[in-house]
């Protein structure tokens, strides 16, 4: 696993067409923007543990 770390309106490129964006960072609390193709299927990590 890679860490690393952002400050709001930074981004990391995950191969060519995903870019995942820090929106809002404050107390702890984390707002992520993912871009990314349609086809590519997004899961909060929670709905995918239940």
């Amino acid at each position: 696993m890679l860490v690393i770390g952002r400050k709001p309106g930074q981004y990391v490129k995950i191969g060519d067409n995903i870019r995942v964006k820090v929106i809002k960072s404050e107390d702890g609390d984390l707002r992520l923007g993912i871009d990314a193709p349609k086809d590519v299927k997004i899961i909060r990590g929670e709905i995918e543990e239940s």
